[in-house]
């Protein structure tokens, strides 16, 4: 049985596998591009010769030690041993510059790296992504309206990228062998905010107001929040059924009844002195 690492990571072994993932990618030869995680080096090694620069950031200091050793032929790469989560990520993208993102993101913190890309690309930092993460998360993230796992965190990342659900590997592709399967996606990041005509920051609390309890319906999630009866009836867009769920609502109609519920209200006429 093989020995489980120390960190419960689970290496990429299957060689067409970590071929495809770097060519995902697309052309990086005049692009930064930031690895999360890149283990003992199954895609660092295919990227490093193809971009113009390369930084790795690995938790295990014992893998970092490994990687620099093996990429010291290489002056493009920078091997960083830090936690993700408390790397300041913006800090490594020039400005003007925007950076690309590969990496296997761990079940526990796959959020919150999530959290830290949408943030970068709202700050027109980055452009793309190819991430593996666990089966049923991905599907979460590149789920339609109207089907089960379409959620807050499907609309959130759908606000801020394109999401393209790229393939699936087995629990074999990797060593020690997970216990799930883990897909691959591709995130072209356009955040919508403008298009859609809503403000970040308000609209997310909006949009975690809608799906706050996902047994309720969204007037009623909204009625828990602090909308009034009278203010949902005269802001309610005719897309939206009555009896709807937020997880049957796109994007657009949930943009505009937000939009319609935080406008100002209209001044009453005023009227000449007689």
């Amino acid at each position: 049985m093989p020995r489980k690492p120390p960190l419960g990571q689970h290496f990429l072994t299957d060689d067409r596998a970590r071929h495809a993932i770097a060519d995902a990618l697309g052309d990086t030869s005049a692009r930064t591009v930031i690895e999360i995680g890149p283990g003992h080096g199954a895609i660092t090694n295919i990227l490093a010769p193809r971009c113009r620069r390369l930084i790795a950031i690995e938790l295990d200091p014992a893998l970092a030690a490994e990687l620099r050793l093996k990429l010291r032929a290489h002056p493009n790469v920078e091997v960083l041993h830090a936690d993700i989560l408390h790397t300041d990520l913006e800090g490594l993208i020039p400005q003007s510059e925007t950076a690309d993102v590969i990496g296997n993101l761990p079940y526990y913190i796959t959020s919150e790296i999530l959290l830290r890309l949408f943030a970068l690309s709202r700050a027109n930092q980055i452009t793309r992504a190819v991430l593996m993460m666990q089966r049923e998360v991905a599907d979460r993230l590149a789920a339609a309206p109207g089907v089960r796992d379409y959620g807050l965190l499907s609309a959130t990342t759908q606000l801020h990228a394109r999401v393209e659900s790229l393939f699936t590997l087995p629990p074999t592709a990797f060593s020690p062998p997970p216990a799930v399967y883990s897909t691959v996606l591709r995130l072209d990041f356009a955040p919508r905010f403008t298009e859609l005509g809503v403000d970040h920051t308000p609209f997310d609390r909006f949009l975690h107001a809608c799906f706050a309890q996902k047994r309720k319906t969204l007037a009623n999630n909204l009625r828990t929040a602090g909308y009034s009866a009278d203010q949902l009836a005269a802001a309610w867009p005719s897309s939206i059924p009555a009896q709807a769920r937020a997880e049957s609502i796109p994007l657009e109609p949930m943009a505009a009844l937000y939009r319609a519920l935080t406008a100002p209200p209209h001044p009453a006429p005023s009227h000449p002195p007689e």
